[in-house]
């Protein structure tokens, strides 16, 4: 070999992406801050350990938290989304290889200032896609993708009608969360054409749920559900554990149509965070390492939902849970 070709090869060696190794940036944009978005976080970053993306060794992750637990006037709320366009700016600015963003508002009004940058997005926690600008269910648009939450209302109140039989009339409380009202809109069509009434009371964020639920019980309810909504896991989920209290003295069993942190329903039906959070960590790692264009990825779901049952709130509210049910479910 010619002497001058060797400081080219080696120049080359070190200059080519595929033999070079590369160090990576994530910006993260997170809105709201309870405990199921951490398992969003950490699923996302397991996967990305499973491609070869290590946080500290070839990746540098940064999270911002909007903390929008409390239920906010309007002011407080135009504040909010000015912090979130304002942390959306700061990422674009730093200019990452790639942006995730956390939860609907955050995906919703952070996407802009980031896709306009040039910015990969890929969210994660969105439990009805279209309303982040989707195409549909399972197409993004142009510069994103992700994973999302969604799960249709009719598979688990199928499920619930499986453990509850006799059941008739469901009540369901909800807040403005905006993956609570698609749900309880979607349930109340879903839930007609299986036959069982759904009366629903929509609460504000800071509001005491217990008046809702009186008036729920009033109503002649036989169960009562938990739709995806942030207002529950608030202020140490304080309203789960009230609601828990006053169906537990009329024996009323509650189901739960998500993924919670807390005990006292006979049926938990819904996605896990963590799963959808490393959904969206696979499409990060084909954007990254594949140079993939977001648009080409679908936003995956997670297919087969969790089914758990709490035997012992079951025996609690006197209800004995058919076969079917047992062979299908795992037990808390």
């Amino acid at each position: 070999m010619k002497r001058g070709l060797l400081p080219l090869l080696l120049l080359l060696l070190v200059s080519s992406p595929c033999l070079a190794e590369r160090h990576f940036s994530i910006e993260v944009l997170q809105v709201t801050n309870i405990p199921m978005l951490d398992l969003s976080y950490t699923g996302f970053l397991e996967e990305l350990g499973r491609h070869g993306l290590v946080e500290g060794e070839n990746l540098t992750v940064r999270r911002h938290i909007i903390d929008a637990d409390a239920d906010a006037g309007l002011w407080k709320k135009i504040m909010i989304l000015h912090q979130i366009k304002k942390t959306a700016g700061e990422i674009a600015s730093a200019k990452p290889d790639l942006a995730l963003t956390m939860t609907t508002p955050g995906t919703k009004y952070g996407m802009e200032n980031i896709l306009q940058a040039g910015i990969p997005l890929v969210f994660t926690a969105v439990a009805y896609p279209p309303a982040v600008g989707c195409a549909s269910l399972e197409k993004a648009g142009e510069g994103f993708t992700g994973a999302s939450l969604y799960s249709d209302p009719e598979v688990g109140l199928k499920i619930a009608q499986l453990a509850l039989p006799q059941m008739h009339t469901m009540g369901l409380v909800h807040s403005d969360d905006d993956n609570a009202i698609v749900f309880a809109k979607e349930a109340h069509e879903k839930a007609a054409q299986l036959g069982i009434t759904l009366i629903t009371r929509e609460v504000g964020k800071s509001d005491d749920i217990k008046p809702a639920v009186r008036e729920l019980l009033e109503a002649g309810i036989d169960s009562i559900g938990i739709p995806p909504d942030t207002y529950y896991a608030l202020r140490d989920c304080q309203p789960s554990r009230d609601l828990i209290s006053l169906t537990r003295e009329r024996k009323i069993p509650i189901i739960i149509f998500a993924s919670h942190t807390f005990k006292g329903g006979i049926l938990y039906v819904g996605p896990d965070f963590g799963v959808v959070g490393g959904l969206s960590g696979q499409n990060a790692a084909r954007i990254l390492l594949e140079g993939v264009r977001p648009e080409e990825l679908p936003v995956l779901k997670q297919e087969d939902l969790n089914i758990l049952v709490d035997l012992e709130a079951a025996k609690t509210y006197g209800i004995e849970l058919p076969l079917e049910i047992l062979q299908i479910a795992r037990p808390i």
